[in-house]
């Protein structure tokens, strides 16, 4: 089952997915965050959801990049996204975990500028990267699926 990664922004919102077996992210896109509330902009997310469950790709659950200050205090953004994170969580009916966001974009523009020197361009790709980062930092700390945890070489050969 795949995870969704969302980077919750004022004006954007970055989604990333991870694979089927839960271990590799990869940005999937930007929605320009729609007018009203976070129950507007949660119902945007689920939408995304849903197309992505039409093509076969069951979501198990969200993760949702939780703005901190670099000591871990909350910043003016936290409550934001926690609401956000509450509507999401009743809309889509799946578990949504908060993950720590802290420098994600920064990260993210670093290693869009080695691919692309236009900011411009990089900009328009920077919240799917940072919802990347964000889901691959949870992924990293879930434990690994049996088939894939075990020593045996032959136990992932189907």
């Amino acid at each position: 089952m795949r995870v969704l990664g969302v980077d919750y922004g004022q004006r954007r919102i970055g989604l990333a997915v991870s694979d089927p077996t839960g271990l590799l992210a990869r940005p999937l896109r930007v929605l320009q965050r729609p007018g009203g509330d976070e129950r507007t902009a949660a119902a945007s997310v689920v939408q995304v959801v849903s197309e992505l469950e039409a093509d076969g790709e069951p979501i198990a659950a969200l993760v949702v990049g939780w703005p901190r200050r670099l000591d871990g205090s909350p910043n003016e953004q936290t409550p934001l996204v926690e609401a956000f994170a509450a509507a999401l969580r009743q809309a889509s009916r799946r578990p949504v975990h908060l993950q720590d966001e802290r420098l994600t974009s920064h990260e993210a523009d670093q290693r869009l500028a080695l691919r692309e020197r236009d900011w411009r361009r990089r900009k328009a790709q920077l919240d799917a990267a940072a919802a990347a980062i964000v889901l691959q930092d949870y992924l990293d700390q879930q434990p690994l699926p049996p088939a894939l945890a075990s020593d045996d070489p032959d136990a992932c050969a189907g």
